[in-house]
């Protein structure tokens, strides 16, 4: 079987077919939704049968010098992500057809759309740092348009904000990337990672990993580079959700577990200065993000920064410099994934459906929208961390891979995410609270339920976080399967 050419497709396919949708968007865009339902479903089946079939050897797509090549491969942390984002993306392409219906430029939106899931494979499939970097960039281009999708004035401002923070951390990155590859160490992901050869004094390797933390941890937001993230939330509901649950703020926290556990490794920087400043970010992220959602009144804003400090909830996780840190890192990838994107699908659809946009609004409108404020319930409940939900078992996970680091930076830890999770009780199930308990002012007869293209997809992710969370071990056995090098 010829995996190079696969995996090229599953790469290429999205991309250029977004192309061919952009180019041909006026004379399309009655049929868009059909070309971008046909794409996506192709694509998502393509990296599912790589991620199920392909195996473990690299590919080199093309080599500028012997030093820097771009290469595919396909390790455990690889298949997880690819896995995550092929499911996640056909579900959030449903759900765009019933948030789109009446919105303008949907030729633009869904080239851009389609265009972000090849690129996005690319992030998962990539070999080595690099390439990892490449597509890190190309995901930032290919997500501008729908941030600024609106057109208005908020909509480039956030678009300004959002480039100038993702290519400009980045940069951090390539510094990393470029003093990595110039001082004899290989960019290539091997778990463990490739430090041991290094020849540079031990101090100035540990500020370049430091910068390359940064440069990759600007896409998870981490404090105080996380308000790009938070302005972005005025692009359309679809593109929110994955920008705040698959796509791009997983990018970076692929990345930085990719950086930690793949290129620089534990050996070298547990136990240094470095890994406390970066415990230290996430930590700090983690607090700032769950104390601004208790004081935000905007519906989507507010689950904005619950990401800003459930991201760094993976990054603590990350920086425990350990296996159990590490599968309890992965773990809340996939949580915090499914529990995000079905939290924003649902305050999307009051949004679209109502035009209310304040948590005070919310008050009486679970009896109007059952549906959406039912599935609410259960990612507000996941996120806050109630068993047997899927969020309970990964914050119990990190939880234990604080307490396992046995020593005061890891119990120092551990409180934080029990205030954050307390927090996130406040934040979450207030919303909840209002919708079912209270009478409310907004609800008489001309507010109804969601389009059922959005209803279903909230209704199918509502059930997968019920179902990881029944089956949590498996999950969690697969994920310390990848952090012990099993997979």
């Amino acid at each position: 079987m010829p995996w190079k050419l696969v995996l090229g497709v599953c790469i290429l396919l999205p991309v250029v077919m977004g192309f061919v949708m952009y180019a041909c968007k006026n004379k399309i865009e009655p049929r868009i939704n059909r070309w971008a339902c046909v794409t996506v479903f192709i694509e998502a089946a393509l990296v599912w049968w790589a991620v199920l079939c392909c195996p473990g050897d690299t590919y080199t797509l093309f080599s500028l010098t012997e030093g820097i090549t771009l290469v595919l491969r396909f390790d455990g942390l690889g298949r997880f992500f690819a896995g995550l984002i092929a499911t996640l993306w056909p579900l959030t392409t449903i759900y765009a057809f019933g948030y789109m219906a009446h919105q303008p430029r949907k030729g633009m939106f869904y080239a851009f759309f389609v265009m972000s899931f090849g690129v996005t494979a690319g992030v998962a499939m990539a070999g080595n740092l690099l390439t990892m970097y490449v597509f890190y960039e190309l995901l930032t281009l290919s997500t501008l348009p729908l941030v600024m999708h609106e057109m208005d004035t908020k909509a480039v401002r956030a678009g300004r904000i959002y480039l100038v923070m993702c290519v400009g951390g980045a940069a951090f990155g390539f510094a990393a990337m470029v003093f990595f590859q110039t001082t004899g160490c290989s960019l290539e992901f091997i778990l463990g990672g490739n430090l041991s050869e290094f020849t540079a004094g031990k101090h100035v390797t540990v500020f370049m990993f430091i910068l390359g933390f940064f440069g990759f941890g600007v896409k998870t937001a981490v404090f105080p580079l996380y308000f790009w993230l938070i302005s972005a939330s005025v692009a359309p509901t679809p593109v929110t959700a994955l920008l705040h649950a698959v796509a791009v703020v997983k990018a970076g926290a692929f990345g930085v577990i990719r950086l930690i556990y793949y290129v620089c490794g534990t050996q070298l920087l547990s136990g240094t200065w470095g890994q406390y400043v970066v415990l230290a970010a996430a930590l700090v992220t983690m607090l700032f993000g769950s104390s601004m959602a208790v004081k935000e009144t905007h519906f989507k804003r507010r689950v904005a920064y619950c990401t800003v400090s459930n991201l760094s909830y993976i990054l603590m996780g990350a920086a425990m410099m350990s296996p159990v840190g590490m599968a309890a890192a992965i773990m809340h990838i996939l949580c915090h994934a499914v529990s995000k994107i079905l939290a924003f699908f649902c305050v999307g659809a009051v949004l679209e459906t109502t035009h209310l946009q304040y948590i005070a609004d919310m008050e009486g409108m679970g009896r109007k929208m059952p549906v959406t404020f039912a599935t609410y319930t259960v990612a507000a409940l996941s996120l806050t961390g109630i068993p047997p939900l899927c969020g309970f078992f990964s914050k119990w996970n990190l939880l234990t891979a604080m307490v396992e680091a046995g020593n005061a930076a890891g119990l120092i830890a551990a409180a934080v995410l029990i205030i954050c999770a307390f927090l996130s009780a406040i934040y979450m199930l207030s919303v909840m609270v209002r919708a079912f308990f209270m009478p409310g002012k907004n609800t008489g007869a001309g507010i109804i339920e969601a389009d059922k293209r959005m209803l279903v997809p909230m209704v199918i992710i509502a059930v997968g976080v019920i179902l990881i969370g029944i089956f949590a071990s498996d999950f969690m056995t697969l994920a310390n399967n990848i952090a012990t090098g099993l997979i």
